[in-house]
């Protein structure tokens, strides 16, 4: 049920009456409530993955509900699990950072590997790393102080935080409350995205002991709700997940009186805001040496890139970026036409999907579709040939949100000129710093030795993912999450600040994950190691359910004897 003003002014007040409480909590009383999460989601996994997969129209016993598990509860188990080793390790008087984690790039950037942390990691995601990069002015002496900073030194008061939830991923808003409650010290008000304020419910259980006590407030509506509550006087802070233009409504006002403020830089609110907001995001294949096996593998990685959650994803690929002069390049894209025809229809249950993808084939033309477009399913939509030089392009700065995927070419004569004309044309053209996808084959990143590394330095995004899609840096807790630092009001992109981040650093710069080229047990044919077999968040796992079910439980109550459970499913997905 829709909140009135009355009851937003009800919560408000209560957790302006907590949240000096909240801020002086000893940390052995905080730990104590967050170790309290695990349980109830534990115990209302089943029904929020449930009611996710009714929502979304996914099919009874379908492979895709296996998302439902892996970015609803277990996304939510594996970030109370970041925050409980840390604030347990600032509680022992230690370093949350592992020993040996920390090393510095040419030019002294330094570099924290926070991927994997246990043997558990080692073992159900092995091949996967993870690096958080740090911004300028962090060095190796100093790195402590940027660790926790709300700690070592706590504010002098209490303050209420408003987190304005998002509508496609189910974990996406709860993460956000525990980033403002144990990394700020802030109390919550949560407001649900009407897409899933069916999950209400759920989150009132998961946070019952919080609630309680005062220090989380939630309530349902839609823009006028959300409107208000923004600009409450109560309210001292906001973070939101959404789009560049929720942002502008926000911080300026809607409408023409709104983008006026805009330009004249005159906040309507003058709050302090971060903010998550998507972009357009690329995904950059660099040439080599590919097998059939490879092309198909990869090809099945770029569809889960754009068809993960039906295409709802801040994150998801927008551009592939192919080299022009590639041999290989068609045999990829006929790969990646396979994998879009056989791939069965999926309901876009997110408004507006129908009129997105309208809108980007008459911007764009030369559409492809594959799939019904009938009775609530857009079919999935290819568009080539886009002039990589045509800055103004719709499909280089229009969030697609939805099953669209354009292509464009870039010149260069081999892979290290191609990665420069790349990171150009990323960093120049394309809308948003959020994310950005490399696919590189081992061969290939060896020929470019330091290069590959300066590459990554030279794009200015948030995250990045080589060899793994980039949302792995969403998934993995221990990394952070948000755009490339430094945007403004007035070009807000990707918006601003991080959330996740379970080490707590201050002055993080971007994370950066490396998964394997191929999966297991092709690797081991080529001498190269890992266990990962094709992952359970592609879209094309056949057993992507079960894993992702046993995975959650096992989040919940970590045991070597669900080990088993967890890998044969897995390596026949």
């Amino acid at each position: 049920m829709n909140a009135t003003t009355a009851e937003i002014d009800r919560a408000v007040a209560q957790l302006q009456a907590s949240k000096d409480e909240w801020n002086a909590l000893p940390l052995g009383a905080r730990i104590d409530l967050l170790r309290g999460l695990r349980p109830r989601i534990a115990a209302v996994a089943e029904r929020w993955v449930a009611a996710a997969v009714e929502a979304k129209g996914i099919p009874t016993g379908s492979p895709w509900s296996g998302e439902e598990w892996l970015s609803g509860p277990y996304a939510l188990l594996t970030g109370v699990a970041a925050l409980e080793r840390t604030l347990g390790a600032l509680a022992r008087g230690e370093s949350p950072l592992p020993p040996g984690a920390v090393r510095t790039r040419d030019g002294g950037q330094v570099v924290v590997d926070v991927f994997p942390v246990s043997f558990y990691d080692r073992l159900l995601m092995n091949g996967v790393r993870a690096e958080v990069w740090m911004q300028p002015g962090v060095t190796p002496g100093n790195l402590e102080d940027h660790l926790a900073e709300f700690y070592r030194r706590p504010p002098s008061s209490g303050r209420v935080a408003l987190v304005l939830g998002a509508g496609n991923i189910a974990s996406i808003a709860p993460l956000d409350v525990l980033y403002k409650l144990f990394t700020e010290r802030q109390v919550c008000l949560l407001k649900l995205n009407p897409v899933n304020q069916y999950l209400g419910p759920i989150f009132e259980e998961v946070f019952a002991d919080f609630i309680a006590r005062g220090f989380l407030r939630q309530v349902q509506g839609g823009p006028e709700i959300g409107a208000y509550a923004t600009t409450h006087a109560g309210v001292d802070t906001i973070h939101m997940t959404g789009s560049e233009r929720t942002f502008d409504a926000v911080r300026f006002g809607a409408g023409p009186e709104g983008q006026a403020r805009k330009l004249r830089g005159e906040p309507l609110n003058q709050k302090p805001i971060s903010a998550e907001l998507g972009g357009v995001g690329p995904c950059i294949v660099l040439p080599g040496e590919w097998s059939p096996a490879d092309l198909r593998f990869q090809a099945e990685h770029i569809a889960t890139q754009k068809l993960h959650n039906g295409g709802f994803n801040c994150v998801a690929a927008q551009v592939l970026v192919l080299p022009a002069e590639w041999p290989q390049k068609q045999a990829l894209l006929d790969a990646l036409r396979d994998v879009l025809r056989t791939l069965p229809a999926r309901r876009a249950y997110y408004p507006g999907a129908q009129q997105r993808q309208a809108q980007a084939v008459e911007a764009l033309g030369r559409a492809e579709t594959f799939g019904e477009g009938t009775n609530g399913m857009v079919p999935r939509t290819l568009i080539t040939g886009i002039d990589p030089t045509d800055q103004r392009s719709y499909a280089f700065n229009q969030e697609f949100f939805g099953g669209v995927l354009a292509v464009t070419e870039l010149p260069g004569r081999g892979a290290a000129e191609f990665l420069r004309e790349a990171v150009r044309f990323a960093n120049g053209t394309l809308r948003g710093t959020l994310g950005a996808n490399l696919i590189v084959h081992p061969a290939t990143a060896a020929s470019l030795g330091a290069e590959l590394e300066a590459g990554i330095a030279a794009l200015r995004y948030g995250a990045i993912g080589v060899n793994a899609w980039v949302a792995a840096a969403f998934l993995l807790a221990e990394g952070t999450w948000g755009a490339y630092p430094g945007h403004t009001d007035q070009d807000i992109q990707s918006g601003r600040g991080v959330v996740h981040n379970g080490y707590l650093f201050s002055s993080p710069e971007r994370t950066v994950v490396y998964g394997p080229f191929e999966p297991f047990p092709r690797n081991l044919l080529h001498g190269r190691p890992g266990l990962l077999p094709r992952p359970p968040w592609f879209v094309t796992s056949r057993t992507a359910d079960v894993v992702g079910r046993r995975l959650t439980g096992f989040a919940a109550d970590p045991s070597p004897w669900r080990l088993p459970g967890i890998f044969l499913p897995a390596l026949m997905g």
